[in-house]
């Protein structure tokens, strides 16, 4: 295999797994790696994204972004307008580094990393609506402002409630995306169960 192939099949798989899978463990780390849990099968599901980028990587080498991204349709929540969003951001990006010296590895990282951030935050934005619907199901003297200044706070202190659902709402919608339907009901259950986590935390700090 050519040496900058490989150089960008290792990036895919470091930027795949950063902050998100330990290697060979079918375990989900959260945002900080002493918060996990085991999944079963999510080693096949992220192998299965990661495949996806580098089977398409020659229209990365070619300068072809757009139809780079054209597969991730397939991820659940991803559109043509979020693709075109990234594709915008990307562009922003590399303009602010205009006449900085950089090699396609870091062109790539920039590309990776900005398309897993968009699909992450899109996943969990998904989960903070569910916990905004299910704490006001719970009380109506609260407001939603109230209820995403709580759940900055959680963020911030990095509670481990929320640092899980960060990614077990990622890998949620991945085994969507790719029929892996025990799993996706494991982790719809998992994700449940760490949202009334933090509906309860979110009632409690508000006593």
């Amino acid at each position: 295999m050519d040496a900058k192939l490989k150089r960008l099949y290792d990036a895919t798989d470091n930027l795949i797994k950063q902050q998100f899978y330990k290697s060979g463990s079918d375990t989900i780390i959260g945002r900080t790696p002493e918060v996990s849990i085991k999944i079963r099968n999510s080693g096949q599901i992220v192998k299965k994204f990661e495949d996806i980028f580098n089977k398409n990587m020659h229209l990365f080498l070619e300068g072809d972004y757009m139809k780079f991204f054209s597969p991730f349709k397939r991820i659940k929540g991803v559109d043509e307008n979020h693709l075109r969003e990234i594709y915008q951001d990307i562009q922003i990006k590399l303009a602010a580094m205009h006449g900085t010296e950089f090699n396609t590895v870091i062109m790539y990282t920039i590309l990776v990393s900005s398309l897993t951030t968009s699909i992450r935050e899109i996943q969990f934005n998904e989960s903070v609506q569910q916990i905004i619907a299910r704490t006001r199901k719970k009380t109506n003297t609260i407001n939603v402002k109230q209820i995403e200044k709580e759940l900055e706070k959680l963020f911030m202190r990095n509670d481990k409630d929320v640092s899980i659902l960060y990614n077990i709402s990622y890998l949620t919608a991945l085994a969507e995306s790719f029929n892996f339907t025990k799993t996706t009901r494991t982790c719809k259950i998992q994700r449940s169960k760490h949202i009334n986590r933090i509906v309860n935390s979110i009632l409690f700090s508000l006593d």
